[in-house]
Protein backbone atom coordinates (compact mmCIF):
# COMPACT_ATOMS: atom_id res chain seq x y z
CA UNK A 1 0.00 0.00 0.00
CA UNK A 2 2.77 2.46 0.91
CA UNK A 3 4.54 1.85 -2.40
CA UNK A 4 1.25 2.50 -4.26
CA UNK A 5 0.80 5.78 -2.36
CA UNK A 6 4.38 6.78 -3.18
CA UNK A 7 3.87 6.02 -6.89
CA UNK A 8 0.66 8.03 -6.92
CA UNK A 9 2.37 10.99 -5.23
CA UNK A 10 5.21 10.77 -7.73
CA UNK A 11 2.74 10.81 -10.63
CA UNK A 12 0.86 13.81 -9.24
CA UNK A 13 4.14 15.64 -8.78
CA UNK A 14 5.18 14.99 -12.35
CA UNK A 15 1.78 16.15 -13.64
CA UNK A 16 1.97 19.32 -11.56
CA UNK A 17 5.45 20.06 -12.85
CA UNK A 18 4.33 19.42 -16.42
CA UNK A 19 1.47 21.88 -16.01
CA UNK A 20 3.80 24.44 -14.47
CA UNK A 21 1.82 24.53 -11.22
CA UNK A 22 4.92 24.42 -9.01
CA UNK A 23 8.63 23.73 -9.25
CA UNK A 24 9.29 21.78 -6.06
CA UNK A 25 11.87 18.99 -6.33
CA UNK A 26 10.32 15.57 -6.88
CA UNK A 27 11.57 12.50 -5.02
CA UNK A 28 13.26 10.16 -7.51
CA UNK A 29 11.68 6.74 -7.72
CA UNK A 30 13.64 4.09 -5.85
CA UNK A 31 15.27 1.35 -7.89
CA UNK A 32 13.48 -1.96 -8.04
CA UNK A 33 14.56 -4.17 -5.17
CA UNK A 34 14.40 -7.94 -4.86
CA UNK A 35 12.84 -7.82 -1.39
CA UNK A 36 10.77 -4.94 -0.01
CA UNK A 37 9.88 -6.19 3.48
CA UNK A 38 12.92 -6.61 5.72
CA UNK A 39 13.62 -7.39 9.36
CA UNK A 40 16.82 -6.08 10.95
CA UNK A 41 18.17 -6.91 14.40
CA UNK A 42 19.99 -4.72 16.90
CA UNK A 43 21.24 -4.64 20.48
CA UNK A 44 20.04 -1.84 22.78
CA UNK A 45 23.00 0.50 22.43
CA UNK A 46 23.21 4.09 21.25
CA UNK A 47 25.31 3.11 18.24
CA UNK A 48 22.32 1.37 16.67
CA UNK A 49 21.23 4.96 15.89
CA UNK A 50 21.67 4.79 12.08
CA UNK A 51 19.03 2.04 11.92
CA UNK A 52 16.55 3.96 14.10
CA UNK A 53 17.14 7.20 12.20
CA UNK A 54 16.84 5.56 8.77
CA UNK A 55 13.48 4.20 9.92
CA UNK A 56 12.17 7.30 11.69
CA UNK A 57 13.31 9.78 9.03
CA UNK A 58 11.84 7.73 6.18
CA UNK A 59 15.16 6.95 4.49
CA UNK A 60 14.29 3.25 4.21
CA UNK A 61 10.93 4.08 2.66
CA UNK A 62 12.61 6.45 0.21
CA UNK A 63 14.43 3.37 -1.10
CA UNK A 64 11.24 1.31 -1.38
CA UNK A 65 12.00 -0.67 1.76
CA UNK A 66 9.57 -1.51 4.55
CA UNK A 67 11.69 -2.37 7.55
CA UNK A 68 10.96 -3.86 10.95
CA UNK A 69 13.60 -3.25 13.64
CA UNK A 70 13.78 -5.89 16.33
CA UNK A 71 15.94 -5.87 19.50
CA UNK A 72 17.86 -9.10 20.15
CA UNK A 73 18.70 -10.79 23.45
CA UNK A 74 22.46 -10.92 22.88
CA UNK A 75 25.11 -10.87 20.18
CA UNK A 76 25.13 -14.64 19.63
CA UNK A 77 21.38 -14.82 19.07
CA UNK A 78 21.63 -11.85 16.70
CA UNK A 79 24.39 -13.46 14.62
CA UNK A 80 22.70 -16.87 14.53
CA UNK A 81 19.46 -15.30 13.28
CA UNK A 82 21.24 -13.45 10.48
CA UNK A 83 22.95 -16.67 9.42
CA UNK A 84 19.70 -18.65 9.54
CA UNK A 85 17.81 -16.00 7.54
CA UNK A 86 15.41 -15.08 10.34
CA UNK A 87 16.92 -11.60 10.13
CA UNK A 88 17.83 -9.97 6.83
CA UNK A 89 20.71 -8.10 8.47
CA UNK A 90 21.78 -6.55 11.74
CA UNK A 91 23.74 -4.03 13.77
CA UNK A 92 26.86 -6.08 14.49
CA UNK A 93 30.13 -5.93 16.35
CA UNK A 94 32.84 -5.10 13.82
CA UNK A 95 34.56 -8.39 14.59
CA UNK A 96 31.46 -10.56 14.14
CA UNK A 97 31.47 -10.91 10.33
CA UNK A 98 35.21 -11.63 10.50
CA UNK A 99 34.95 -14.15 13.33
CA UNK A 100 32.10 -16.00 11.63
CA UNK A 101 33.82 -16.06 8.25
CA UNK A 102 37.07 -17.51 9.63
CA UNK A 103 35.10 -19.95 11.77
CA UNK A 104 35.77 -18.73 15.29
CA UNK A 105 32.72 -19.89 17.23
CA UNK A 106 30.28 -19.98 14.32
CA UNK A 107 31.19 -20.79 10.71
CA UNK A 108 29.38 -18.72 8.09
CA UNK A 109 30.37 -16.21 5.42
CA UNK A 110 29.09 -12.84 6.68
CA UNK A 111 29.94 -9.51 5.05
CA UNK A 112 29.64 -5.80 5.75
CA UNK A 113 29.42 -2.89 3.34
CA UNK A 114 28.72 -0.23 5.95
CA UNK A 115 30.54 0.86 9.10
CA UNK A 116 28.00 2.20 11.60
CA UNK A 117 30.17 4.41 13.79
CA UNK A 118 33.50 5.31 15.35
CA UNK A 119 34.25 5.23 19.09
CA UNK A 120 31.38 4.98 21.59
CA UNK A 121 32.74 2.61 24.27
CA UNK A 122 34.34 3.03 27.68
CA UNK A 123 35.81 0.99 30.52
CA UNK A 124 34.06 1.36 33.87
CA UNK A 125 35.15 0.08 37.29
CA UNK A 126 33.22 -0.26 40.53
CA UNK A 127 33.43 2.43 43.19
CA UNK A 128 35.55 0.16 45.38
CA UNK A 129 38.08 -0.54 42.62
CA UNK A 130 38.13 3.16 41.73
CA UNK A 131 38.93 4.09 45.32
CA UNK A 132 41.95 1.76 45.12
CA UNK A 133 43.00 3.02 41.66
CA UNK A 134 42.60 6.73 42.22
CA UNK A 135 45.73 7.30 44.35
CA UNK A 136 47.76 5.90 41.42
CA UNK A 137 46.40 8.44 38.91
CA UNK A 138 48.45 11.62 38.39
CA UNK A 139 46.83 15.00 39.09
CA UNK A 140 47.33 17.98 36.79
CA UNK A 141 48.04 21.59 37.70
CA UNK A 142 44.31 22.31 37.44
CA UNK A 143 43.64 19.83 40.22
CA UNK A 144 41.92 17.39 37.86
CA UNK A 145 43.02 13.83 37.22
CA UNK A 146 45.22 13.50 34.15
CA UNK A 147 43.53 11.68 31.29
CA UNK A 148 43.77 9.25 29.66
CA UNK A 149 43.88 7.04 32.72
CA UNK A 150 46.08 4.07 31.93
CA UNK A 151 45.84 0.54 33.27
CA UNK A 152 49.10 1.23 35.09
CA UNK A 153 46.86 2.66 37.83
CA UNK A 154 44.91 -0.60 38.00
CA UNK A 155 47.91 -2.93 38.03
CA UNK A 156 48.72 -2.60 41.77
CA UNK A 157 45.08 -3.39 42.52
CA UNK A 158 45.12 -6.51 40.33
CA UNK A 159 48.47 -7.56 41.80
CA UNK A 160 47.02 -7.26 45.31
CA UNK A 161 44.05 -9.44 44.42
CA UNK A 162 46.34 -12.07 42.91
CA UNK A 163 48.67 -12.05 45.92
CA UNK A 164 45.65 -12.77 48.11
CA UNK A 165 44.54 -15.60 45.81
CA UNK A 166 41.45 -13.71 44.65
CA UNK A 167 40.38 -13.65 40.98
CA UNK A 168 40.06 -10.19 39.43
CA UNK A 169 36.99 -10.37 37.20
CA UNK A 170 35.91 -8.02 34.41
CA UNK A 171 33.14 -8.12 31.81
CA UNK A 172 33.01 -7.61 28.06
CA UNK A 173 30.15 -8.26 25.67
CA UNK A 174 31.32 -11.02 23.29
CA UNK A 175 34.55 -12.88 22.42
CA UNK A 176 34.96 -11.12 19.05
CA UNK A 177 33.65 -7.75 20.27
CA UNK A 178 35.50 -4.48 20.01
CA UNK A 179 35.03 -4.32 23.77
CA UNK A 180 36.98 -7.54 24.34
CA UNK A 181 39.90 -6.30 22.23
CA UNK A 182 39.83 -2.75 23.65
CA UNK A 183 39.75 -4.01 27.23
CA UNK A 184 42.59 -6.44 26.47
CA UNK A 185 44.56 -3.70 24.72
CA UNK A 186 44.19 -1.31 27.65
CA UNK A 187 45.05 -3.93 30.26
CA UNK A 188 48.08 -5.22 28.35
CA UNK A 189 49.37 -1.67 27.80
CA UNK A 190 49.45 -1.39 31.60
CA UNK A 191 51.24 -4.70 32.09
CA UNK A 192 48.13 -6.70 33.05
CA UNK A 193 47.83 -9.96 31.10
CA UNK A 194 44.23 -10.50 29.92
CA UNK A 195 44.74 -14.17 28.99
CA UNK A 196 44.92 -16.32 25.87
CA UNK A 197 42.55 -18.53 23.90
CA UNK A 198 43.66 -21.85 22.41
CA UNK A 199 42.32 -24.66 20.23
CA UNK A 200 41.17 -26.54 23.30
CA UNK A 201 40.30 -23.69 25.69
CA UNK A 202 38.05 -20.88 24.45
CA UNK A 203 37.63 -19.21 27.85
CA UNK A 204 40.25 -16.60 26.94
CA UNK A 205 41.66 -16.87 30.47
CA UNK A 206 44.84 -18.92 29.93
CA UNK A 207 47.66 -17.21 31.85
CA UNK A 208 45.41 -14.28 32.76
CA UNK A 209 46.03 -11.70 35.49
CA UNK A 210 42.47 -10.39 34.96
CA UNK A 211 39.67 -12.83 34.09
CA UNK A 212 37.41 -11.55 31.32
CA UNK A 213 33.95 -13.03 30.72
CA UNK A 214 30.86 -12.26 28.65
CA UNK A 215 27.99 -10.15 30.02
CA UNK A 216 25.19 -8.72 27.79
CA UNK A 217 25.44 -4.89 27.58
CA UNK A 218 22.22 -3.91 29.41
CA UNK A 219 23.14 -6.23 32.29
CA UNK A 220 26.60 -4.74 32.89
CA UNK A 221 25.72 -2.19 35.62
CA UNK A 222 23.61 -4.64 37.64
CA UNK A 223 26.23 -7.40 37.34
CA UNK A 224 28.93 -5.05 38.63
CA UNK A 225 26.68 -3.74 41.39
CA UNK A 226 26.14 -7.35 42.51
CA UNK A 227 29.91 -7.83 42.74
CA UNK A 228 30.06 -10.57 40.09
CA UNK A 229 32.48 -8.42 38.09
CA UNK A 230 34.66 -5.49 39.22
CA UNK A 231 34.55 -3.57 35.96
CA UNK A 232 33.58 -3.83 32.32
CA UNK A 233 33.99 -2.52 28.79
CA UNK A 234 30.72 -1.69 27.05
CA UNK A 235 29.06 0.81 24.74
CA UNK A 236 26.73 3.57 25.77
CA UNK A 237 24.54 4.21 27.61
CA UNK A 238 25.74 1.55 30.06
CA UNK A 239 28.87 3.41 31.26
CA UNK A 240 26.97 6.62 31.92
CA UNK A 241 24.28 4.54 33.59
CA UNK A 242 26.87 3.50 36.21
CA UNK A 243 27.59 7.19 36.88
CA UNK A 244 23.91 8.09 37.18
CA UNK A 245 23.27 5.14 39.51
CA UNK A 246 26.34 6.01 41.57
CA UNK A 247 27.77 2.48 41.34
CA UNK A 248 30.89 2.99 39.24
CA UNK A 249 33.35 5.25 37.44
CA UNK A 250 34.19 5.17 33.72
CA UNK A 251 37.98 5.51 33.69
CA UNK A 252 38.82 5.60 29.98
CA UNK A 253 36.97 5.82 26.65
CA UNK A 254 37.87 3.85 23.56
CA UNK A 255 38.58 7.20 21.86
CA UNK A 256 41.50 7.46 24.30
CA UNK A 257 42.58 3.84 23.74
CA UNK A 258 42.48 4.10 19.93
CA UNK A 259 41.37 7.43 18.48
CA UNK A 260 38.52 7.09 15.97
CA UNK A 261 38.34 3.33 16.13
CA UNK A 262 35.63 1.50 14.14
CA UNK A 263 32.99 0.07 16.43
CA UNK A 264 29.86 -1.47 14.84
CA UNK A 265 28.99 -2.52 11.29
CA UNK A 266 25.84 -3.49 9.44
CA UNK A 267 26.21 -7.18 8.61
CA UNK A 268 24.39 -9.54 6.26
CA UNK A 269 25.09 -13.08 5.16
CA UNK A 270 27.01 -13.31 1.89
CA UNK A 271 24.28 -15.58 0.52
CA UNK A 272 21.64 -12.92 1.27
CA UNK A 273 23.75 -10.20 -0.37
CA UNK A 274 24.24 -12.28 -3.53
CA UNK A 275 20.51 -13.04 -3.71
CA UNK A 276 19.45 -9.42 -3.03
CA UNK A 277 22.12 -7.09 -4.49
CA UNK A 278 19.75 -4.18 -5.26
CA UNK A 279 18.09 -4.48 -1.87
CA UNK A 280 21.51 -4.44 -0.21
CA UNK A 281 22.47 -1.28 -2.11
CA UNK A 282 19.20 0.37 -1.09
CA UNK A 283 19.82 -0.48 2.58
CA UNK A 284 23.35 0.94 2.47
CA UNK A 285 22.06 4.11 0.80
CA UNK A 286 19.49 4.63 3.55
CA UNK A 287 22.06 4.02 6.29
CA UNK A 288 24.55 6.47 4.76
CA UNK A 289 21.84 9.16 4.76
CA UNK A 290 21.01 8.36 8.38
CA UNK A 291 24.66 8.65 9.41
CA UNK A 292 24.92 11.98 7.59
CA UNK A 293 21.79 13.23 9.41
CA UNK A 294 23.28 12.26 12.77
CA UNK A 295 26.45 14.33 12.27
CA UNK A 296 25.34 17.17 10.01
CA UNK A 297 25.44 20.82 11.06
CA UNK A 298 27.83 20.11 13.93
CA UNK A 299 25.59 17.48 15.52
CA UNK A 300 22.52 19.72 15.43
CA UNK A 301 20.25 16.68 15.17
CA UNK A 302 21.68 14.86 18.18
CA UNK A 303 18.99 16.05 20.66
CA UNK A 304 16.34 14.67 18.30
CA UNK A 305 18.35 11.45 17.98
CA UNK A 306 18.50 11.15 21.77
CA UNK A 307 14.71 11.42 21.95
CA UNK A 308 14.38 8.66 19.34
CA UNK A 309 16.87 6.35 21.06
CA UNK A 310 15.26 6.82 24.47
CA UNK A 311 12.06 5.19 23.20
CA UNK A 312 11.40 1.72 24.57
CA UNK A 313 11.51 0.08 21.13
CA UNK A 314 15.12 1.23 20.66
CA UNK A 315 17.54 1.68 23.59
CA UNK A 316 14.93 2.46 26.21
CA UNK A 317 17.28 4.22 28.63
CA UNK A 318 16.64 7.61 30.19
CA UNK A 319 17.19 10.42 27.70
CA UNK A 320 19.50 12.28 30.10
CA UNK A 321 21.76 9.22 30.31
CA UNK A 322 21.92 8.84 26.52
CA UNK A 323 22.51 12.58 26.03
CA UNK A 324 25.49 12.51 28.39
CA UNK A 325 27.64 11.01 25.63
CA UNK A 326 25.62 11.51 22.42
CA UNK A 327 25.78 15.30 22.62
CA UNK A 328 29.56 15.72 22.83
CA UNK A 329 30.39 15.30 26.50
CA UNK A 330 31.33 12.37 28.72
CA UNK A 331 31.10 12.11 32.49
CA UNK A 332 33.84 10.17 34.25
CA UNK A 333 33.84 10.39 38.05
CA UNK A 334 30.55 11.95 39.18
CA UNK A 335 30.72 15.67 38.38
CA UNK A 336 33.83 15.33 36.18
CA UNK A 337 32.15 15.97 32.84
CA UNK A 338 34.55 16.68 29.98
CA UNK A 339 34.13 17.66 26.35
CA UNK A 340 34.57 14.66 24.05
CA UNK A 341 33.05 15.91 20.79
CA UNK A 342 34.00 12.77 18.88
CA UNK A 343 32.87 10.22 21.47
CA UNK A 344 30.11 9.19 19.04
CA UNK A 345 30.91 9.68 15.36
CA UNK A 346 28.56 8.40 12.68
CA UNK A 347 29.56 10.17 9.44
CA UNK A 348 32.54 12.50 9.66
CA UNK A 349 36.10 11.17 9.35
CA UNK A 350 34.76 8.79 6.65
CA UNK A 351 33.18 6.81 9.49
CA UNK A 352 30.81 4.84 7.26
CA UNK A 353 33.48 3.49 4.89
CA UNK A 354 34.41 -0.18 5.54
CA UNK A 355 38.22 0.02 5.50
CA UNK A 356 40.23 -3.16 4.94
CA UNK A 357 42.73 -1.90 7.51
CA UNK A 358 39.97 -1.78 10.14
CA UNK A 359 39.17 -5.43 9.42
CA UNK A 360 42.84 -6.37 9.64
CA UNK A 361 43.21 -4.70 13.05
CA UNK A 362 40.47 -6.97 14.39
CA UNK A 363 42.08 -10.01 12.81
CA UNK A 364 45.43 -8.99 14.33
CA UNK A 365 43.85 -8.93 17.79
CA UNK A 366 42.28 -12.34 17.20
CA UNK A 367 45.76 -13.61 16.47
CA UNK A 368 47.35 -11.70 19.36
CA UNK A 369 45.10 -13.42 21.91
CA UNK A 370 44.99 -16.88 20.32
CA UNK A 371 41.56 -16.89 18.68
CA UNK A 372 43.54 -17.36 15.47
CA UNK A 373 45.66 -20.17 16.81
CA UNK A 374 48.55 -20.19 14.32
CA UNK A 375 50.67 -17.73 12.38
CA UNK A 376 49.10 -16.29 9.23
CA UNK A 377 50.84 -14.47 6.37
CA UNK A 378 50.23 -10.78 5.69
CA UNK A 379 48.58 -11.89 2.43
CA UNK A 380 46.08 -14.02 4.40
CA UNK A 381 45.02 -11.00 6.45
CA UNK A 382 44.50 -8.92 3.31
CA UNK A 383 42.55 -11.66 1.52
CA UNK A 384 40.31 -12.28 4.52
CA UNK A 385 39.60 -8.57 4.97
CA UNK A 386 38.61 -8.25 1.30
CA UNK A 387 36.32 -11.27 1.58
CA UNK A 388 34.35 -9.73 4.47
CA UNK A 389 34.60 -5.92 4.21
CA UNK A 390 33.03 -4.71 0.94
CA UNK A 391 33.89 -1.10 0.07
CA UNK A 392 32.97 -1.89 -3.56
CA UNK A 393 29.30 -2.23 -2.59
CA UNK A 394 29.55 0.83 -0.36
CA UNK A 395 30.96 3.03 -3.15
CA UNK A 396 28.31 1.84 -5.58
CA UNK A 397 25.70 3.09 -3.10
CA UNK A 398 27.58 6.39 -2.71
CA UNK A 399 27.65 6.94 -6.48
CA UNK A 400 23.88 6.56 -6.61
CA UNK A 401 23.40 9.00 -3.73
CA UNK A 402 25.71 11.57 -5.32
CA UNK A 403 23.84 11.27 -8.64
CA UNK A 404 20.57 11.82 -6.74
CA UNK A 405 21.98 14.92 -5.02
CA UNK A 406 21.51 13.45 -1.53
CA UNK A 407 25.17 13.53 -0.49
CA UNK A 408 28.26 15.51 -1.45
CA UNK A 409 31.04 13.82 -3.37
CA UNK A 410 33.74 15.40 -1.18
CA UNK A 411 32.41 13.61 1.91
CA UNK A 412 33.70 10.24 0.72
CA UNK A 413 37.18 8.70 0.19
CA UNK A 414 37.13 8.17 -3.58
CA UNK A 415 40.85 7.57 -4.03
CA UNK A 416 41.52 5.24 -1.10
CA UNK A 417 42.96 1.77 -1.57
CA UNK A 418 41.00 0.67 1.48
CA UNK A 419 43.88 1.20 3.91
CA UNK A 420 44.14 4.09 6.33
CA UNK A 421 47.51 5.80 6.69
CA UNK A 422 49.54 4.28 9.57
CA UNK A 423 47.74 5.14 12.81
CA UNK A 424 49.63 6.24 15.91
CA UNK A 425 46.89 7.46 18.22
CA UNK A 426 46.93 4.48 20.59
CA UNK A 427 47.23 4.64 24.37
CA UNK A 428 50.59 2.80 24.25
CA UNK A 429 51.87 4.87 21.27
CA UNK A 430 52.47 1.82 19.08
CA UNK A 431 51.91 2.50 15.36
CA UNK A 432 49.44 0.39 13.39
CA UNK A 433 50.01 -0.15 9.66
CA UNK A 434 47.28 -2.36 8.24
CA UNK A 435 49.47 -3.49 5.36
CA UNK A 436 51.94 -5.13 7.79
CA UNK A 437 49.95 -6.99 10.46
CA UNK A 438 52.74 -9.37 11.49
CA UNK A 439 55.21 -6.52 12.03
CA UNK A 440 52.52 -4.79 14.07
CA UNK A 441 52.04 -7.82 16.31
CA UNK A 442 55.79 -8.17 16.82
CA UNK A 443 55.86 -4.85 18.71
CA UNK A 444 53.82 -6.01 21.72
CA UNK A 445 55.51 -7.40 24.84
CA UNK A 446 52.25 -9.16 25.77
CA UNK A 447 50.54 -11.28 23.10
CA UNK A 448 51.24 -13.97 20.53
CA UNK A 449 53.50 -13.20 17.58
CA UNK A 450 55.30 -15.04 14.80
CA UNK A 451 55.05 -18.81 15.11
CA UNK A 452 53.96 -18.81 18.75
CA UNK A 453 51.05 -21.03 19.75
CA UNK A 454 49.32 -21.84 23.03
CA UNK A 455 49.58 -25.46 24.16
CA UNK A 456 47.93 -26.22 27.49
CA UNK A 457 48.89 -23.27 29.68
CA UNK A 458 52.15 -22.56 27.85
CA UNK A 459 53.17 -20.38 24.92
CA UNK A 460 55.68 -22.08 22.63
CA UNK A 461 56.98 -21.87 19.09
CA UNK A 462 55.15 -24.04 16.56
CA UNK A 463 57.23 -26.89 15.18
Amino acid sequence: MKSIIRQAAYGVGCLALGLGLFSLPVQAEPQAVEKEELKFGFIKLTDMAPLAVAYEQGFFEDEGLFVTLEPQANWKVLLDRVISGELDGAHMLAGQPLGATIGFGTQAHVITAFSMDLNGNAITVSNDIWDQMKPNVPVGSDGKLVHPIKADALKPVVDKYRSEGKPFKMGMVFPVSTHNYELRYWLAAGGIHPGFYSKTDTSGQIGADALLSVTPPPQMPATMEAGTIFGYCVGEPWNQQAVFKGIGVPVVTDYEIWKNNPEKVFGVSNAWAEKNPKTHLAVVKALIRAAQWLDENNNANRPAAVEILARSQYVGADADVIANSMTGTFEYEKGDKRDVPDFNVFFRHFATYPYYSDAIWYLSQMRRWGQITEEKSDAWYKETAAKVYRPDIYMEAVKLLVAEGKVKKEDFPWDTDGYRAPQKHFIDNFVYDGTQPNAYLAQFPIGLKGKEIVVGNEVMAAK
